[in-house]
């Protein structure tokens, strides 16, 4: 058995919101063209409109990813010292050179 002891809190937090800004894109893109195709996007009563909230919200996104991350890493570490962390059983296996 391995045990994660901790997190890296800001490598972590980096990679995920790498990801989160990724996922974000792949949908925001599709969405914007699809909106502006059709009409346009309003959002009554915010800042963003138009085209500008299909731009902004992958960084938003991104943003609220790392924050959210950073603060569940914080959280584990702290819970981990406590209980001795999760557990996980890995194999190591030899690599395939076919």
């Amino acid at each position: 058995m391995k045990r994660i002891k901790r997190f890296g809190v800001y490598q972590t937090a980096k990679v995920i919101a790498i990801i989160y800004f990724l996922i974000a894109l792949v949908f925001m893109i599709p969405f914007g063209l699809i909106s502006s195709i059709l009409g346009g996007a309003n959002f009554p009563g915010t800042p963003f409109g138009g085209g500008l909230f299909f731009i902004l919200m992958p960084f938003i996104y991104g943003i609220m990813g790392f924050i959210m991350t950073a603060i569940g890493c914080l959280v584990y570490n702290l819970i981990a010292t406590w209980t001795g962390g999760i557990e996980l059983e890995v194999e190591i296996t030899e690599p395939n050179l076919d």
